[in-house]
């Protein structure tokens, strides 16, 4: 369920209202203008109506301590706004039709921040995911609340610039050392192999792994650029030999914003919002 069943439930058939409600009235004895409700099952409402339903700006308190405070229209939130979650968690920025959608920030109950493009309530388009016990960054595309694309991951004294796919890195990539000398190469997905007792099941992803093509100075390539860098090789052993951290050990022990992970996490955050809004 959403987090509107309980605000939906505001008017019943034919504009009766449900609750109480003190505030403006139009000719037909709707709500209108500026008013206070309260519903039934002890949710609140303080702001604008039109013709019955919340539009304009308002802020309405769920009986669990949710809160959203911003622009509605139509009983839907729509504009900019501000959703603060149960667990600490909040989200500030664009609405469409009651989803997170457009340019917004989300804070994360762990302390974790995400600034950027949303669509439907996933991260999704150009945004930073921070990462507070690090202080790492993921600076790149989303889609479907997924690492996707052309991205850049900023650690204290070196970072990784390549594209990533599902979340992680894959294709042709460096990593720039603050020393400056930068890391050519690749990332392969290797290819497991099945068993024959296994052939029902499928087999399990494997990491990438980082295959070193070169070390050089300062470079400008980039993932966006469309003539990729063509993997050389080494002309020595010290390039696939020399342990530089790859992009994948560099993040362990990160608490990675999975696509699923977080519709899972915040879908059970609005789950229990609205659960308890509606019963």
């Amino acid at each position: 369920m959403s987090d509107l069943g309980s605000e939906d439930a505001e008017s019943g058939e034919a504009g009766k209202d449900i609750g109480e409600y003190e505030g403006d009235r139009d000719g037909e004895g709707q709500r209108h203008g500026f008013g206070k409700a309260r519903l039934p099952n002890g949710d609140t409402y303080e702001g604008e109506y039109e013709h019955g339903l919340r539009s304009g700006h308002g802020t309405y308190r769920f009986k669990n301590g949710a809160l959203y405070t911003g622009n509605y229209l139509q009983n839907k939130k729509h504009g900019k706004g501000v959703f603060f979650y149960p667990d600490g968690s909040k989200y500030a920025g664009d609405w469409v039709h009651d989803q997170r959608q457009g340019y917004g920030e989300y804070l994360y109950a762990n302390g974790d921040t995400y600034t950027g493009e949303w669509a439907n309530n996933k991260r999704h388009g150009q945004g930073t995911y921070v990462y507070k016990e690090t202080g790492s960054k993921y600076v790149g595309c989303w889609v479907n609340g997924i690492q996707n694309g052309p991205a850049e991951l900023i650690h204290l004294n070196h970072r990784f610039k390549g594209r990533f796919l599902n979340g992680k890195p894959l294709g042709r990539g460096k990593f720039i050392f603050d020393i400056g000398c930068e890391q050519h190469g690749e990332y392969i997905q290797p290819v497991q192999e099945k068993e024959e007792e296994d052939e029902d099941e499928p087999p399990l992803p494997l990491e990438p792994i980082w295959k070193v093509s070169e070390i050089t100075k300062l470079t400008p390539w980039s993932p966006h650029d469309e003539e990729l860098l063509v993997p050389k090789e080494a002309a020595d052993g010290v390039a696939e030999e020399e342990e530089i951290p790859s992009a994948l050990d560099a993040e362990e022990g990160e608490d990675h914003p999975e696509g699923d992970a977080e519709g899972e996490g915040e879908g059970k955050r609005e789950e229990e919002v609205n659960q308890d809004q509606e019963d």
